[in-house]
């Protein structure tokens, strides 16, 4: 079997609209590294979420409206790797059930029937419906508290769907 895809929104998830977690990178001032280039809420960004998400054993794959700059802005400042991002279609379908959030489809399309995660803040009911019906694989559609985004429960919550759902794939497996 095909490693799962995990599909990453970054407004929200990575990102946390709520307060300060205090677990940011504060760049030192004037520091070249990781400018905020005109965006303030890249300080927001933690460090450590890159290491854990590269850990699941996911191919990583951006679904934002942040598109390819998420690989020049955000991705280097969790420390991945540049990463393959979503086309999002010009027009949105209208002939979905009322309540399908507009990446529902395109998601589903880009998986093509291999195992997947979506994480993002702006899941619904609507969604996970129209997934079970329309993918033919397992997937993990797992809405993220924006205001805290990814935490320590949001990655038990991957880490537990990935051993379970697919336990020859999951990170840290061993034969007994």
């Amino acid at each position: 079997m095909k490693r799962p895809v995990l599909f990453l929104d970054v407004d929200g998830p990575l990102i946390p609209f709520g307060p300060s977690t205090g677990r940011e990178r504060i760049p030192d001032p004037g520091s070249e590294a990781f400018p905020d280039l005109g965006n303030p809420l890249l300080g927001r960004l933690d460090p450590s979420v890159g290491p854990r998400l590269s850990a699941l054993g996911c191919d990583l794959v951006w679904a934002t409206t942040w598109m390819d700059e998420a690989n020049a802005s955000v991705g280097p400042r969790l420390g991945l790797p540049r990463l393959p991002v979503v086309e999002w279609p010009e027009d949105s379908p209208e002939d979905g059930p009322r309540g399908l959030h507009w990446k529902t489809r395109t998601l589903v399309e880009w998986a093509d029937r291999r195992p997947f995660i979506w994480v993002d803040d702006e899941i619904g009911p609507v969604d996970r419906l129209w997934v079970a019906a329309q993918h033919q694989g397992p997937s993990l559609l797992h809405r993220v508290d924006p205001a805290a985004g990814l935490e320590e429960d949001d990655f038990s919550v991957l880490a537990d769907w990935l051993r379970t759902t697919l336990p020859d794939l999951a990170p840290g497996r061993t034969d007994g």
